[in-house]
């Protein structure tokens, strides 16, 4: 295969600076940027029969001239077309051009959505074929991408299309048996079938494999990671210690019954014969970082450094500033704490680097910065904990925890992932739940209201911030998509600040920002000097912001239970009453069901075997989550049977062959170990 995207007929070094814009650094990547949706081209429906809400194909002629009027900024072209069954208005933004492409009394096809203006179906700018040219694309089903700015559909299929005709066929390394009992499609087939599928039949086999294979190779490194660790022994077996308890008892607030018996387990864990590796699944705000700090604690109290990785700075200088408090309310010297993460000063980052290698530093705060080879840890890391861990991938988090003396390893994850599928995604780790809230957070009120509730949501939200408090807006875009109608966060930000008043600020944040510009935001909104945040799902994984109180989240319909939990996880940390407005665009009894369960509890890991069983491993097509685990196809709720069957997989493999070394598994290995590397993001490793 070609090793540079501009070794590709017709990509240029202009045209490949906006692919890699979205990532795209290969041919290889070409071909692992799946599809978000697809376009399908169906036979041309009467008039009569359009509906509202759906992209639609109709074969009419043009029943009057096409008029041209303005409208401020808007130039809209019109006419009316016309079949046996009745006619409709079609419209066209910004293209007064489509005068020259339509002659009065002729036949084409016109595709576009159905809309309902003033009570009347209105046909909005519909793409324009002749009828042979839509003759040859129907039945078709063309892929749609995930875009960034100046790259479209064509470019990419064009090039995609390019790899698949030049790419060799991929050496099977999936083992038959595998492949027969889970009813796999061959991968050539997959990969040229999730681009260009023949038909759904053909696009639901390619994407079964594909989801399988991501999966798989998961589960074996995750599996052979617990294999390893199983006979690792413990090289630094701690003692228990009373300064633990002295923390817990002079804390302002009384541990729940649940974190109670976590902290046993870690206790446990770090006093046992064994290495600790755990996994500490507890829901927003149910108070995982207290647990990690008594572990940072007693690590310090046998003379061990204890590391905290977290995925943003913002969060990792908040856990800073907790622990170093939490340490001198206890009397306890909070000098030997140190922050790392990539934005500190050169200076800072030499003095940090020679507190950590003279043993000065005991315990170690930060973000990726942590597990680059330049951080000289010493012969006593003892404890590495890392915060949301899907976020940093297996390897990432394995870096500091491979050593000649393995550390002890505590996961912390607030995705309310159901237990059944948590001890698959998490095999290599021991298993502990905070099923439990504090007893003094007021659970969050909820409603599921329509867009036409948006006028009453943003008083709201004035009168929030008029009594002191600070709101969180959602939106599913960065800017406005020619893809879909949903909310953007580029617009509503300026709509919103002109429906509140002048002294009330609005700020809006997106993870195509800087990291130091979505730094700067965040921590002036938590400071409280932004009252109003409109952002996208970035603030999944952000910071503790008490003063928060309320959340609304435009079209919520589109995204998975579980997440919206996350998100709404952002609210109701303070002793004031929080509120979340789940704006429903869709009125469709699906999202009103889905929704209802969100507005009924706030319980993630209800929420999140629900979100299961309503997903369930059929559904395809539509808008692919995020933020659920860093997979790139699969989902683990939608897909929660394939992820069942690539788990049974992996460990049969395993059973049979732990170190892949038989020749029937000499492939196999070869996969695995590019995607252990790829996954790594670790430089020089």
């Amino acid at each position: 295969m070609k090793e540079k995207l501009t070794d590709l007929k017709g990509i240029g070094e202009k045209s490949a600076a906006l692919f890699e814009k979205a990532g795209i650094f290969s041919p290889s990547d070409l071909l692992a940027y799946y599809p978000r949706n697809y376009e399908y081209y169906e036979a041309p429906v009467p008039v009569a029969d359009a509906r509202e809400g759906e992209i639609v194909p109709v074969r009419a002629c043009a029943a009057s001239n096409i008029s041209v009027s303005s409208h401020g900024r808007l130039s809209v072209a019109a006419c009316r077309l016309q079949d046996s069954s009745g006619t409709i208005s079609a419209v066209w933004y910004h293209a007064p051009y489509v005068r020259s492409m339509i002659k009065k009394g002729l036949y084409y096809v016109f595709r576009g959505k159905i809309s309902l203006k003033r009570n009347q179906r209105v046909l909005e700018h519909p793409v324009i074929y002749s009828l042979k040219n839509y003759e040859e694309l129907q039945g078709t089903m063309l892929p749609v991408y995930h875009l960034t700015r100046g790259l479209t559909d064509k470019m990419v299929r064009k090039a995609v299309q390019q790899v698949l005709s030049e790419v060799p066929l991929q050496k099977e390394y999936l083992p038959e048996e595998i492949r027969e009992q889970f009813q796999l499609a061959d991968e050539n087939f997959a990969l040229q079938c999730i681009h260009f599928p023949v038909n759904r039949d053909a696009l639901a086999a390619a994407h079964k494999r594909l989801v399988f294979d991501e999966f798989f190779l998961f589960m074996l490194s995750v599996q052979r990671l617990r294999s390893e660790r199983m006979t690792l022994c413990n090289h630094f077996r701690m003692k228990p210690s009373w300064r633990t308890e002295k923390t817990i008892e002079n804390l302002p607030y009384s541990l729940t019954k649940a974190q109670q018996n976590v902290w046993s387990e870690i206790e446990r864990d770090l006093c046992g014969s064994t290495v600790m590796s755990r996994l500490l699944q507890g829901d927003v705000g149910s108070g995982k970082t207290i647990l990690a700090f008594l572990s940072m604690i007693l690590a310090e109290e046998n003379g061990l450094q204890s590391v905290l990785m977290v995925p943003t700075e913002v969060l990792a200088r908040q856990h800073y500033e907790s622990l170093v408090r939490l340490l001198s309310d206890n009397g306890d010297d909070p000098d030997h704490v140190v922050l790392l993460t990539g934005s500190v000063t050169a200076a800072e980052r030499r003095r940090c680097y020679a507190m950590i290698e003279s043993g000065e530093a005991h315990m170690i705060i930060g973000t990726h910065a942590l597990i680059q080879k330049k951080v000289p840890y010493t012969d006593r890391l003892g404890l590495v904990i890392t915060d949301e861990q899907h976020r940093f991938g297996v390897r990432q988090r394995e870096y500091l925890a491979d050593r000649d003396k393995p550390p002890h390893v505590l996961v912390m994850s607030a995705t309310p992932i159901p237990r059944t599928l948590a001890i698959i995604l998490y095999g290599d780790l021991d298993l502990s739940i905070l099923n439990q809230m504090p007893s003094d957070r007021k659970p969050v009120k909820n409603c599921v209201v329509g867009p036409s509730y948006r006028p009453k949501a943003y008083r709201f939200i004035e009168n929030q911030v008029r009594e002191g408090h600070q709101a969180y807006v959602i939106c599913p875009l960065v800017e406005e998509s020619d893809q879909t109608e949903a909310e953007n966060v580029t617009d509503y930000s300026r709509n919103l600040q002109d429906n509140l008043p002048p002294d009330i600020v609005v700020a809006s944040l997106h993870g195509r920002m800087k990291a130091s510009e979505k730094n700067r935001i965040m921590e002036a909104f938590a400071k409280g000097e932004i009252q109003v945040l409109v952002s996208t799902t970035v603030v999944e994984v952000g910071v503790n912001v008490p003063n928060a109180t309320v959340m609304m989240i435009e079209d919520s319909q589109r995204y998975g239970l579980a997440q919206l939990h996350q998100l709404r996880g952002r609210i109701g940390r303070g002793a004031d009453q929080s509120y979340c407005i789940f704006i429903n665009s869709d009125e469709g009894e699906e999202s009103s069901r889905r929704l209802d369960i969100m507005n009924r509890s706030n319980d993630g890991f209800l929420i999140a075997e629900e979100d299961l069983k309503l997903r369930g491993p059929g559904e395809l097509f539509g808008v692919r989550q995020s933020g659920e685990m860093s997979f790139r196809i699969g989902n683990i709720y939608r897909d929660a049977e394939i992820l069942k069957a690539a788990g049974e997989a992996a460990s049969w493999v395993m059973e049979l062959d732990p170190e892949l070394s038989l020749p029937q598994h000499e492939i196999l290995r070869s996969r695995l170990n590019k995607v252990l590397v790829e996954e790594n993001c670790i430089p020089g490793m």
